[in-house]
C-alpha cells in the first residue's frame, strides 16, 4: 500500500507541471530522442533532462540508449495505477450525481 501511495505521489507530482504534461503528450504519439524533445522549449538541455528524470522516476516514460542517442517513449503501465485510483472517485461521483438528479426530479414533482 505504501508503494502504491508513493507511485501515485510521483505520478501526480510529475503531471503538475505543464512542460512535463506536454512532453508526455508528444512521446505518446511516437518515440523521440532527447534532443527532439528539447527542441520546442526555451529551456536549457539540463532543464529538459531534469523534467525527463522526474517523468522516469514516476514511471511515466521509458528511456533507452542507442549509440550516443537517448530515446524516450511513453510507459502506459503507470497510467493503470492512476486509472484504478481515479475510478473509485468516478464511481462515487456518479452515485452522487444520480442521487442529486433523483432529488431534483422529486423536488420538481412536488412543486408541480
Amino acid at each position: 500500500m505504501v508503494e502504491q501511495v508513493l507511485i501515485l505521489d510521483n505520478v501526480f507530482g510529475s503531471l503538475a507541471d505543464a512542460t512535463r504534461r506536454d512532453i508526455l503528450t508528444r512521446v505518446a504519439d511516437k518515440e523521440l530522442s532527447v534532443s527532439e524533445i528539447a527542441q520546442p522549449y526555451s529551456l536549457t538541455f539540463a532543464a529538459v533532462s531534469k523534467h525527463l528524470i522526474v517523468l522516469e522516476k514516476a514511471r511515466l516514460i521509458i528511456k533507452r540508449r542507442q549509440g550516443k542517442q537517448h530515446y524516450v517513449s511513453l510507459a502506459p503501465a503507470a497510467f493503470k495505477d492512476v486509472e484504478s485510483y481515479l475510478r473509485q472517485y468516478a464511481e462515487i461521483l456518479s452515485l452522487n450525481i444520480e442521487s442529486l438528479d433523483n432529488y431534483l426530479k422529486d423536488e420538481n414533482h412536488v412543486k408541480s
